[in-house]
């Protein structure tokens, strides 16, 4: 015992105590990098939004379709924007429910919900899970676009394994990781959303070109009846992967300047209505235009299916890496705050660049390892989509929206976040099952490290 610090019981006549604890507190709190800046303008909501959401997901939505079928996918996609953007408006709206104070990372709204313990254990597990997650298939796609490059660039050269050029999109991830906090990397934010709208705009654009494909076939991809309810299952989950921006919005909104004159929602808000204009003018064109163009034949990454011309479609393909190198970065900014977090408040670490060099690069390495070892896009989308990115982005707001507000019961708000909690329940349940079994499917011809 006579090795711990300071004591923790709080000393009743000890003004200065507290006082130097605040100290403390602040200091800390200007170290980790979700609260150390506050300055950001409500254009950064924008391009911050669209890089979380904008990336791998949109390349999967024209396979999506072809495992849904047009009138099942066109109400999907619509659903889906409609209850993502009211959840969203949601915690815009909960940031600063409680005067003076401010819920800067999702857990802590889940605390005020749940309770400091149960919040816990129900926010940080999903939240985590999305976050490592889509780091890890940004690890893939970005790897997968870099091989898909070299090959187009240079067909006659030697083949090289998917594994190193995973490495070599590991390796920029290295060196980002090391900007302190989510204003630092603004720029790369601004670049990777550019990125995104143009990469999207090329890939429906050039299906536009490249026009119905001979004997182009609209039916279900399976021949089983089995297999088309697995696949339309994982379908949903490739959906849900593609509206996953809400485990990092309270985040972003954090970096926003606050007054009662002007509210950090005021902003912010501006920010997700931009955001959701851009994402729809990216999801729509290419989920329909390219299951219009290839139906059910379409690759999982819409890209895989487009050839020529060589040249756009290289370009596209590196577009696509640059947009998921920022939003690598935009997710895994909470989790290291979280890892940071738990090092100095928790083990007591004192706050110093060494410490954040080793927690952000073995962060990154173990992405990087996951990735190589299961880098399985299509069943990663669909198995992730629906295990935690449903729950954070679809009801777990509404659920939270439910036990603060407690709204007329059977009244319109009542029935709404029901209607969105339901249908995000069942999303959860069922497209996991189908990600697995494409996973399993996979993995049968799959060679470790190929």
């Amino acid at each position: 015992m006579g090795t711990e610090g300071p004591p923790k019981t709080r000393n009743d006549g000890g003004d200065n105590d507290g006082i130097n604890k605040t100290k403390e507190q602040k200091a800390i709190d200007d170290w980790l990098p979700i609260t150390s800046s506050r300055n950001a303008k409500w254009w950064y909501s924008a391009f911050h939004n669209v890089t979380a959401m904008v990336g791998a997901g949109v390349l999967s939505l024209p396979s999506a379709m072809s495992n849904l079928g047009w009138g099942p996918g066109v109400a999907v996609l619509v659903m889906s924007w409609i209850i993502t953007l009211y959840t969203l408006w949601q915690m815009v709206e909960m940031h600063e429910m409680v005067p003076g104070k401010r819920f800067d990372r999702y857990h802590e709204l889940g605390q005020h919900a749940f309770g400091e313990k149960l919040g816990l254990y129900i926010v940080v597990p999903q939240q985590l899970i999305v976050q490592v997650g889509t780091n890890i298939v940004y690890m893939v796609t970005g790897g997968q676009s870099l091989k898909k490059f070299h090959d187009i660039v240079c067909p006659s050269c030697k083949s090289i394994k998917l594994t190193y050029f995973i490495m070599i999109f590991a390796s920029v991830q290295f060196v980002l990781s090391h900007l302190p906090s989510f204003n630092s990397m603004s720029g790369v934010s601004l670049a990777a959303a550019v990125m995104s709208l143009t990469y999207s705009t090329i890939a429906w654009t050039t299906s536009v070109a490249k026009g119905v494909q001979p004997d182009v076939d609209y039916g279900y991809k399976a021949t089983t009846r089995p297999g088309t309810v697995f696949n339309f299952l994982n379908a949903l989950g490739d959906v849900a992967f593609a509206y996953a921006g809400h485990s990092v919005v309270l985040e972003i909104q954090a970096t926003i300047p606050s007054t009662p004159e002007k509210p950090s929602k005021r902003a912010m808000w501006r920010g997700v209505v931009v955001a959701y204009i851009v994402v729809a003018l990216c999801y729509f064109p290419v989920a329909l235009i390219g299951y219009w163009t290839f139906g059910n034949s379409v690759k999982d990454n819409i890209l895989i299916s487009l050839e020529k011309p060589a040249w756009l479609i290289a370009l596209a393909n590196m577009f696509v890496v640059i947009h998921v190198i920022g939003g690598y970065q935009i997710y895994a900014m909470p989790v290291f705050d979280m890892i940071e977090t738990v090092l100095v408040k928790k083990l007591h670490f004192k706050p110093s660049f060494i410490l954040r060099f080793i927690a952000r690069n073995f962060y990154v390495g173990l992405t990087m390892f996951i990735g190589i070892t299961f880098p399985f896009f299509g069943g990663l989308l669909g198995f992730f989509g629906g295990f935690a990115f449903a729950p954070t982005t679809y009801f777990l707001p509404c659920v939270i929206w439910l036990l603060i507000y407690k709204p007329k019961r059977f009244g319109l708000s009542w029935w709404t976040n029901w209607i969105c909690i339901v249908l995000g329940v069942l999303l959860t349940v069922l497209s996991p099952i189908g990600g697995m079994r494409n996973i399993i499917l996979q993995a049968k011809n799959y060679q470790f490290y190929s």
